[in-house]
């Protein structure tokens, strides 16, 4: 696909190719082979870095470079935001909700971007769309725009042009933006690859939206350990390339921290609750095959602030080995 070829060729010289790493005992263990795409260790710690840089440089490439960005986000997108806005020495601001991570906040602060605290993610949203209609600001959404989606999308487009044969993908859902650019890379460079995403159980929005064929909101914030999945809602343009899953999986906190301390044990990196998502989705998949099977899992991200930390091996699951399936 054109669009993200082209993404790729603006962002190359500012991002991470992360690496893809797989554990040879997991896969012992599960008799299939599992690859990771490791986003932890991309620009910021987050794929985020890949649709905000994109969006900006998009902008240049133009001749539409902004006085001033913004954006809303609860955490990585925030940063992905603030760090590129930095890299073309454009002054950012960013809405960030009053629970998001302190380690996040901190982290946007430090890029540079002036933070406006909210008591909540809609008020937050509110404020975006408020400034939004100012002249020389331009609003960079987390998830729903084209130009992000793009970006998100050579995470996938990386991994096909480094492995072969790949079965099926899994990605993480919060507004749709990793997924919607997964979909859009798997369509056009692995066509017979499956695409399914994960999302938290206690914030099942976009499996709302899915099963009733219309966005479905959130009534409150979602109690999930998952900060990088708690949007409210998907975005109108994420939910047309939501519908092109081959599946969406509702994972429990109990299965999604399981997946989180086995993958940090096995594959000796700092992930964030959200990117075990796509794991425990995997595996759910993998019982139902036949047949040894190639997949890929998109770790989303690697910032956990001291709270998120604790509640995660508050419980060690390290005793329950992953199940064999083959």
């Amino acid at each position: 696909m054109k669009e993200i070829l082209d993404a790729k060729n603006r962002i190359h010289k500012f991002i991470n190719k992360t690496p893809i790493v797989s554990s040879r005992l997991l896969n012992k263990w599960l008799g299939h082979d599992i690859f990771f795409k490791a986003e932890c260790l991309q620009k910021i710690g987050a794929f985020k870095a890949r649709g905000a840089c994109n969006t900006i440089s998009w902008l240049a490439d133009n001749g539409k470079l902004p006085k001033q960005i913004i954006a809303n986000s609860s955490g990585n997108h925030a940063q992905a935001v603030a760090w590129a806005s930095s890299q073309f020495g454009i002054p950012s601001k960013i809405f960030m909700p009053s629970y998001s991570s302190k380690v996040k906040i901190q982290a946007t602060q430090s890029y540079g971007a002036e933070v406006e605290l909210c008591e909540t993610r809609d008020i937050a949203d509110k404020k975006v769309k408020e400034q939004a209609n100012k002249d020389g600001v331009f609003w960079i959404p987390p998830f729903n725009h084209y130009q992000v989606i793009y970006g998100q999308g050579t995470v996938a487009y990386e991994v096909f042009d480094e492995l072969d044969n790949v079965d099926a993908i899994f990605a993480p859902c919060g507004g749709g933006g990793l997924l919607s650019g997964t979909i859009l890379s798997t369509h056009s460079f692995s066509p017979k690859t499956k695409v399914y995403g994960a999302e938290p159980l206690n914030a099942n929005d976009a499996a709302q939206s899915l099963k009733q064929n219309s966005i479905q909101r959130l009534q409150s914030i979602p109690n999930t350990l998952a900060d990088g999945a708690m949007t409210m809602a998907i975005g109108e343009i994420t939910f047309e390339h939501l519908k092109k899953l081959d599946g969406l999986y509702e994972i429990s906190e109990k299965d999604m921290i399981y997946w989180t301390q086995w993958l940090t044990h096995l594959l000796k990196l700092h992930i964030e609750p959200t990117s075990a998502l796509g794991m425990e989705a995997g595996f759910q998949w993998l019982k139902s095959q036949k047949s040894k099977k190639r997949i890929v899992v998109i770790l989303s991200g690697g910032n956990i602030d001291q709270k998120t930390q604790s509640k995660i091996w508050e419980d060690s699951f390290l005793e329950v080995q992953p199940q064999t399936l083959g």
